[in-house]
């Protein structure tokens, strides 16, 4: 029998982003913007929320979690960036790799889940007023957030496992610009379809579930907000609804055009990663502080406090 020389891999050599070779200055100085308003955003919308006892609501506790989200999502691929575009060093150890891989299906799952339970938070609040904080209380927020991350811990400890147990005989270029599953289980030296499988399936399945309860979640809000006879009523709710709207719209877009076309041209892949990973996470926080009274009047708060302690 033939036996195959394995070459066991402990770094892969990332490309980074296609086309963009004599331009890594500018695009180092947009990318480092882009992180620095990023974890300055959602640093700010957690702050504001920790220090306002009048926003210590479910809706806010989840609006922490999404912060939270956001602050990891950010940094799963972007430092790695700004080092190639500054350095030009593309090596990444094997355990770099693992963990871009389980973080970005840890976090994309976690998203994904916490905006189907903030979509069932405005349910409740609008379509059951006076029984919110009976349906709403502590111990059920606790569960639903806690759920969502040990749920998407299980999903993304699943798909990673099953990524690097495949065989790798040596070949270790990853054609884009952090690892992600599919880049990194086509320089395997085994059959993918397993993986490849599994992956749509489980984000497939996951991402649809979620938007069909979002939908559903929406549908019924907008019944409630038209049986309203109150002008002021359907406006309020209609706009505290509308920032939960806009950042769903941002995250499932560039998910079904990724996931659900996969034979796009990598280039238009890659500019989708790209705005989910380093735009959106900047976005949800503008979006929330724009259309909210409350967050802007907590973000006042707070800075009126740090000038009177200085």
């Amino acid at each position: 029998m033939e036996v195959k020389n394995l070459t066991v891999v402990f770094e892969f050599i990332l490309l980074g982003i296609p086309n963009t070779k004599g331009h890594e200055t500018i695009l180092f100085i947009s990318f480092f913007a882009f992180y620095l308003c990023t974890l300055l955003g959602n640093l700010l919308i957690l702050s504001a929320i920790l220090a306002d006892s009048r926003l210590h609501t479910p809706m806010y506790f989840f609006l922490c979690n999404l912060s939270v989200v956001d602050l990891g999502f950010a940094s799963i691929s972007t430092p790695k960036l700004l080092v190639s575009l500054w350095t030009k060093s593309r090596t990444i150890l094997l355990g770099g790799c693992m963990s871009q891989v389980f973080f970005f299906q840890f976090l994309g799952c976690t998203e994904c889940l916490l905006y189907t339970v903030m979509a069932f938070d405005r349910y409740v609040a609008i379509c059951h007023p006076l029984r919110y904080l009976i349906i709403m209380n502590w111990r059920v927020c606790a569960i639903l957030a806690a759920g969502t991350w040990i749920s998407s811990s299980f999903h993304a400890t699943i798909l990673t496992s099953l990524t690097f147990t495949l065989p790798y005989c040596g070949r270790n270029v990853v054609d884009y610009f952090f690892c992600d599953i599919f880049p990194v289980a086509k320089l395997a030296c085994a059959d993918t379809y397993v993986i490849e499988t599994v992956t749509f399936t489980n984000t497939g399945v996951v991402a649809m579930t979620c938007f069909f309860l979002i939908l559903v979640s929406y549908v019924c809000i907008v019944y409630s907000i038209l049986k309203m006879n109150s002008a002021e009523g359907r406006r309020k709710a209609a706009s505290t609804c509308a920032s939960h709207l806009t950042v769903v719209t941002l995250f499932f877009g560039p998910c079904a055009l990724v996931y659900m076309q996969p034979c796009q041209s990598k280039v238009l892949v890659t500019a989708v990663h790209l705005f989910g990973c380093v735009a959106t996470p900047m976005l949800n926080p503008v979006i929330y502080t724009l259309r909210n009274k409350e967050v802007k009047g907590a973000l006042r708060k707070l800075r009126g406090g740090q000038t009177t302690a200085r």
